[in-house]
């Protein structure tokens, strides 16, 4: 067993330490009823997983699938591809995901800049794209001769124009520098013992998240885990509570487990088991303490702000 700092809340254990939260995953081989996969974590490979799953039973997909880069996911290596083959994959996963969608139904899907080149155009080729985000990456490596990647997007599309968007469950509350009075009182603002603050429409430019890091019960040793607050916000705006939240590239969990904090019911699916033992976990952790870093009280706050 890894022996860390007491302040350190990385969940990083062995596959032998989590057998107990691995036994709570299951593995489909055959066409399943919702009932059966409802709020469940699936051990398999999402191109055969998804052929067993309930067809138009799914409100939203969150899909965060291997950019295109070289990558070392617990001994699974994913091979960096020639861009035809990359869009092929692309292609394959997204036949076999968008039958699960509702006709009301939305996806999001996760990639950096290159990838999202061929995301976007093989989306827009089966759905109505309705915007693309760009989110901040507060942290990274820089480059020798080349600028920093610091940014992710994340391209929003629906399966047609009857779809869900609360936007008044995802406006982010933000400090106003030179606030405007009306006979006296804030006009478009509060005042709170925080300061003066006004809760604004979000752009499809996201400047507010913050990286999980080791001193955070969300983190873990997964190389390309997402925030919390970043799922938040898909999921509050494209979901309604008791709605149906499908990702296919589960990895630590992070869909199920800001899914099952803000009352939607899940399905996820992760084909390497420590990471199926690691959301487990964090599914757990939720039932004690259904808190999401830098949203409260109804409001997605600005970075370190709280």
């Amino acid at each position: 067993m890894k022996i860390k700092s007491a302040r350190n809340k990385t969940i990083d254990f062995s596959l032998e330490e989590g057998k107990e939260y691995l036994s709570r995953c299951i593995s489909i081989d055959r066409a399943c009823s919702i009932e059966e996969v409802l709020d469940r974590t699936i051990t398999g490979d999402c191109l055969q997983v998804m052929d067993c799953l309930p067809r138009g039973s799914v409100d939203l997909i969150i899909a965060d699938p291997p950019y295109n880069l070289d990558k070392d996911f617990n001994g699974d290596f994913f091979h960096k591809k020639k861009a035809d083959e990359y869009r092929e994959y692309t292609e394959t996963w997204l036949n076999k995901a968008l039958p699960l969608l509702k006709e009301t139904g939305s996806i999001y899907v996760c990639c950096d800049w290159r990838s999202s080149l061929i995301i976007g155009e093989v989306l827009s080729s089966r759905l109505k794209v309705r915007n693309r985000i760009t989110w901040q990456r507060e942290k990274g490596r820089g480059a020798g001769k080349n600028w920093k990647n610091g940014m992710e997007d994340i391209w929003f599309a629906t399966a047609g124009n009857d779809y869900t968007f609360n936007l008044d469950a995802v406006k982010i509350r933000r400090k106003v520098i030179a606030p405007y009075r009306d006979k006296g009182k804030p006009k478009d603002w509060e005042e709170t013992d925080r300061g003066n603050f006004r809760n604004t429409c979000p752009s499809n430019f996201w400047d507010d998240i913050s990286i999980p890091y080791w001193s955070m019960p969300e983190n873990t040793a997964h190389p390309t885990q997402k925030p919390e607050k970043l799922y938040a916000k898909l999921i509050l705006a494209s979901s309604d509570e008791g709605g149906l939240i499908f990702d296919p590239f589960a990895g630590a969990g992070t869909a199920a487990v800001t899914a099952k904090k803000l009352k939607r019911h899940f399905i996820s699916v992760e084909k390497e088991a420590l990471y199926c033992a690691w959301a487990e976990k964090r599914l757990e952790m939720a039932d004690r303490d259904p808190s999401i870093q830098g949203f409260r009280d109804g409001v997605f706050w600005e970075r370190n702000s709280l």
